[in-house]
């Protein structure tokens, strides 16, 4: 009987630790894919024409959360205009990378500021990136308004 107990417990551990290895670090692709995304972000923070050329692919389908489609041209007319994006955090994020496809899913806040007028959105956002022989490029994203997280 003790033998059957011990033999539980080993297995038991043994399974547990199999379980915390079981967990991958990201890989060398997520980490990529994430670096763009954050140039991406950085980017269109700073209204930088040159690296949203670079990191926005030519089929570009930009949904947003009100419906609005977009394309390449216009997401890059519409962030050189007057509104400005003064901040932009992500939370819950996940990557998952298919070869040369990484879907990239997150809650965003984002603060805009038009004519002096601060405004902020909750959304959550899928973003489509393809690896292409440049680096990673944004080929599709499809926003979701969200309620704004409440505070107790």
């Amino acid at each position: 009987m003790r033998l059957w107990v011990m033999t539980k417990w080993i297995v038991a551990l043994l399974s547990g630790l199999t379980l915390a290895v079981a967990q991958p670090a990201p890989s060398a692709a997520a980490k990529e894919v994430l670096a763009a995304s954050d140039a991406l972000k950085q980017a269109m923070m700073k209204k930088d024409a040159a690296a949203l050329q670079k990191l926005l692919h030519e089929d570009l389908t930009y949904s947003h959360s009100n419906a609005r489609l977009q394309n390449k041209a216009d997401v890059v007319k519409v962030t050189m205009g007057s509104t400005t994006i003064e901040a932009m955090d992500f939370s819950d994020v996940t990557v998952r990378v298919y070869g040369t496809t990484a879907l990239i899913r997150a809650n965003v806040d984002m603060r805009n500021a038009t004519d002096g007028k601060s405004t902020t959105s909750h959304i959550n956002v899928l973003f489509v990136w393809l690896k292409g022989p440049g680096g990673w490029q944004l080929v599709g994203r499809q926003a979701t308004q969200v309620s704004p997280p409440t505070t107790p």
